[in-house]
């Protein structure tokens, strides 16, 4: 989590609405994603199920917005991580639409994949807007070639 949050700390907020395609996420929007992720990460070790039908995604406008709200997602999901049992990471856990089941899998096989994999990948996607607008990009694994 502190290598994600040092990508978000470098999200310039004159670049908040700013996307390298019509079809992209703004900047914002990735970062607001990242952020929320964390969120999810709480909801998924409390819950059996998430129903996205009707889910209102938080609206933020600066980088100090996105940090605090991370601080606080991050805080809560790994809260939530510590205080669960061998039986609940087991315990089957379900992403629903409504009535349609879009996948069911193990607890801990949700939190790997829909959660980790999921905010690893949002956080590669970051470092392409990077340096498509000429931010540093952070090293996540050593060093990245802006730090060399």
């Amino acid at each position: 989590m502190s290598t994600t949050r040092k990508f978000l700390e470098r999200v310039p907020d004159e670049k908040w609405d700013w996307k390298p395609d019509p079809k992209s996420m703004t900047l914002g929007g990735l970062a607001t994603h990242i952020t929320q992720l964390q969120g999810w990460g709480e909801d998924t070790m409390k819950t059996d199920t998430y129903d996205v039908m009707g889910y209102q995604a938080p609206t933020f406008d600066s980088t100090a917005a996105v940090l605090a709200a991370f601080d606080t997602n991050v805080a809560g999901f790994k809260a939530a991580m510590g205080a669960a049992s061998d039986e609940q990471w087991m315990t089957p856990w379900s992403l629903t639409s409504g009535r349609d089941v879009i996948f069911a899998m193990p607890r801990v096989t949700a939190i790997r994949t829909m959660i980790f994999n999921h905010s690893f990948h949002h956080r590669g996607q970051l470092s392409v807007y990077f340096r498509l607008l000429g931010v540093p990009v952070p090293g996540a694994y050593g060093p990245s070639a802006d730090e060399k």
